[in-house]
Parts: C-alpha cells; structure tokens; sequence
C-alpha cells in the first residue's frame, strides 16, 4: 500500500467503539491515512495506522519529508472509547515507513505490528511493537540494530519461516540505494513479559526492491506451494528475483526481466 493511495475500511468503525461511544474511527481521523495497514484477519480483526506528521527527519527517500511520530492500532483489549492503542516516539525518532505490517510472529493468534522507525544520528531500524496489557499503549518487542547513520534505511520485504524452523523471521533490505544487502531475522518470542528478540540468520548482497523517491516498495514474499520465496530485484533494476533460503544460505535466482508487471505476476506465482 503506497503513501499516497491507502484505502480506509469503514467496517472498522464498529470495531473501533462496541459501545457506540466513537462517532468517528481513529483510522478515520488520522493525518496520514495512506499509512492504513492491511486489514488484519484473525480473530477479532485488527488495523494499524500512522499519525503525527512531521518533518523533523527531511530524508525523503519515500518521496517527501514528512515522517510520523505516532503508531495507532485497534485491539480487542483497548481501554480507549474508539478501541485503539497507541504509542508517540520521542524527539530522536520518526516512523520512516509506507504502512506498518501486520503478522503473527508468536503464534498467539494476535498480531505484532512490524515498522520502520528512523534515528536522528544513527538512521533506520526495524521495530516491532505489540497491544501493551494495560490497554493504552503499544509494548516495544524487539528490534534490530539502527544501521547508524543517520539518512541510511531499510525496506521491509517480508515475513514468513524462511528457514522452516518453526519461527517466524522478518527480511529486509538494508540500504536498497547503497548496501543493497537482503538480510533476514529470526523472531524469538520472549517469556511472560511478552519480550522477543531479533537474530540475523541470513544476508544476501546484490538486492535492492526501492528506489530514491519511491513511495512504495518493490515485491514481497510468496509461496507457490514449494515454501515461502522472498521476491527483490537485482540492483540494476533489469531482473525479478526470487530468492530462498536453504540450509541457512540465500539463493537468489533470475525469473523474469523486470518491470511491474512482472512482479505482481511473480506474487501471484505466475512467474
């Protein structure tokens, strides 16, 4: 879902208040609704968003330099009237992101919600939050490092058990402009504080799926029935690629000279 073109769901303004008390969806009233995430489709359904635009970050390597500072999603659990729980970063930070990304990384049933956030002095990280106990706000799970230098990011491919041990793990190319580095993380989910960790498993050079200015990001994963593949480009941007893991190594292989086209076809396993 681009910056620019994300679709609101108006169902989600029963969900938002049982009590009729919201007479108008969060999602709805939110400063960045291209920022909705799919509609999540599990038990009760869920919804994430941004809000709390800002340029304090002018990067603007989606395209502008307007960044959020807030994270909203509805949850089942929520204290609010309008049934969402939310988190404000704090001044050295912004979500640098297109939408957030839901995905059950536990295997609780319910959904963690994966984001981009981006450091003054020290560039981007992947982050993952969850519906925090006490109703209100959002719990920060886990993280990778900050890449470390401020202006440098990574584009999210994906989330699957690429290894097939049995976790989930979360890939990303580090520097799609720069390092053009696929790397892929293992999700361990933590004990009774409901804290995880991250664990790099895997990297691949020579893979890109974002250009400077883009406010959408190239590919993703699939599975056509042979195990999850994670779909990129190569880095002069001539070929799709398809790449899996096996016995902890990435392959990467050609499937078709690139152009839009031919991604969306190699998501649907028409390549």
């Amino acid at each position: 879902m681009g910056r620019r073109g994300g679709l609101f769901l108006a169902a989600l303004l029963a969900l938002a208040s049982p009590a009729g008390a919201c007479t108008v969806a969060p999602h709805q009233a939110t400063q960045m609704p291209e920022s909705l995430s799919n509609l999540w489709p599990g038990h009760g359904g869920s919804l994430a968003w941004y809000d709390g635009p800002t340029t304090r970050y002018p990067h603007g390597v989606l395209g502008d330099t307007v960044e959020a500072t807030r994270l909203h999603a509805y949850s089942e659990a929520a204290q609010s009237i309008c049934g969402d729980q939310s988190v404000t970063l704090p001044d050295e930070l912004v979500f640098e992101d297109i939408a957030p990304r839901l995905a059950d990384l536990d295997f609780d049933g319910l959904p963690e919600i994966i984001v981009v956030q981006s450091h003054q002095s020290l560039g981007a990280q992947l982050a993952i939050y969850q519906a925090a106990n006490d109703g209100i706000g959002l719990d920060l799970v886990a993280t990778t490092p900050f890449i470390g230098q401020r202006n440098r990011w990574l584009a999210p491919v994906g989330v699957a058990d690429f290894n097939g041990d049995g976790q989930m793990d979360v890939a990303y190319v580090d520097r799609p402009h720069l390092a053009r580095t696929l790397r892929v993380w293992s999700f361990v989910p933590g004990g009774l504080d409901g804290q995880g960790s991250l664990r790099e498993i895997a990297a691949l050079g020579g893979l890109t799926n974002h250009r400077i200015g883009e406010d959408f990001i190239t590919g993703g994963v699939r599975d056509c029935g042979d195990g999850p593949e994670m779909v990129v480009a190569n880095t002069d941007w001539t070929r799709v690629m398809a790449v899996r893991m096996a016995d902890g190594t990435l392959d990467a292989r050609p499937i078709a000279p690139f152009s839009a086209s031919a991604v969306t076809e190699a998501l649907a396993c028409a390549l």
